[in-house]
């Protein structure tokens, strides 16, 4: 696959990459995902998915072919979404070779000792040689730099060695923790602000967000109204009234409310986003439910599932989540968001309610 690169107006300042977690770590993608990343136009062998800046992968897949050098193996590794070339530097005891002239009569009252250091370290070359040499059809993990050679996407590994998985559990547990990488990590954009106005509102509002989840979890709130969270987020608005003038106090009080309303309104646009907090009638009485304690959602979510999975059409893999999305608006509310459903699908299937058959396909026990 040619490698392409990124528009410099699309790119994040390199200054803020070090703010994403991602690019200090060995990043889970797909190989598909690593083959189709955008080289970075500001520093080469640095690339992005998602806007997040990524140079060094993690990957465990399975050898499909094997060419053999001096110095190195090149080994073609396929994890199920696509082929990558992985080059493996031979580890210097690989590439020594044994000298039957130093193997003599120096080490040998250390081997009548018990302890004779050319055997062990016979030992040791060839444990080595067995992790490290790969036959097509083995399982290989293997973490490394990402390089572009000959208009070729590859990896440069920094360490690899055979898995022995004959139970195909840590090949389980893999499928299993990618995916959730992700929909908490991967798939959510980079968003680096660079105005310091900017950093100050997202604080509050972040810390806005945290005070009003607190207050759920502490009180086990189901339903509120704007009026009842108000307050909470009162500490967060810095009023400092001019005193020049008298006529001046009442224009800052009202600066000061303005600011908590406004902070409140987007507070709770943001939970709503997240699907922490929903309307289940629009209506003058603005009457938020929170999606974690509202029980009515969760018996209506259980019951569309054990149902619908009754019917021909979903009885090998049960309701896809947009099905469930669809039911519960017909028949529940429809304010319901996807990322309320999400909420509420991860918590009947904790509490063993229901079971997930694919990433979006869930039915009951």
């Amino acid at each position: 696959m040619q490698a392409t690169t990124m528009d410099l107006a699309e790119e994040p300042p390199s200054m803020l990459w070090g703010l994403d977690p991602i690019f200090s770590a060995f990043a889970r993608l797909y190989v598909r995902d690593i083959l189709q990343m955008t080289e970075s136009t500001q520093v080469p062998g640095i690339y992005f998915y998602n806007s997040h800046p990524v140079y060094k992968v993690d990957v465990l897949g399975t050898v499909v072919y094997k060419r053999e050098r001096e110095d190195f193996f090149c080994y073609g590794v396929d994890d199920g979404t696509g082929v990558i070339n992985c080059l493996c530097w031979k580890k210097y005891l690989l590439k020594e070779e044994e000298d039957p002239g130093k193997s003599g009569g120096k080490h040998s009252d250390a081997a009548k000792g018990g302890f004779d250091p050319v055997a062990e370290l016979k030992k040791l070359r060839e444990g080595q040689k067995n992790r490290s040499c790969l036959e097509i059809g083995e399982l290989l993990r293997i973490r490394g730099l990402v390089k572009t050679s000959r208009q070729q996407r590859e990896i440069m590994a920094s360490t690899y060695y055979k898995v022995n998985d004959p139970m195909m559990a840590l090949q389980i547990a893999w499928m299993m923790e990618v995916p959730q990488l992700y929909r908490q990590c991967y798939d959510k954009p980079l968003q680096l602000q660079l105005n310091a106005d900017s950093d100050t509102t997202i604080s509050s509002l972040s810390k806005a967000t945290n005070i009003i989840k607190d207050f759920f979890k502490q009180k086990s709130v189901s339903r509120f109204r704007p009026y009842d969270v108000q307050d909470l987020l009162q500490p967060l608005i810095s009023s400092q009234p001019q005193t020049t003038s008298a006529d001046q106090e009442p224009v800052a009080s009202v600066s000061a409310c303005q600011q908590l309303r406004q902070l409140l309104k987007e507070t709770l646009e943001l939970l709503q986003n997240e699907g922490i907090i929903y309307r289940k009638v629009k209506s003058q009485d603005e009457v938020y439910n929170v999606t974690a304690q509202d029980k009515d959602l969760l018996i209506a979510v259980k019951d569309i599932i054990r149902e619908d999975s009754k019917r021909e059409k979903y009885a090998e893999k049960g309701c896809h989540v947009l099905h469930i999305l669809s039911a519960v608006k017909q028949r529940y509310s429809l304010n319901v968001s996807k990322a309320a459903l999400e909420l509420v699908l991860k918590s009947l299937e904790c509490n063993s309610d229901i079971v997930s058959t694919t990433d979006n396909h869930y039915t009951v026990f």
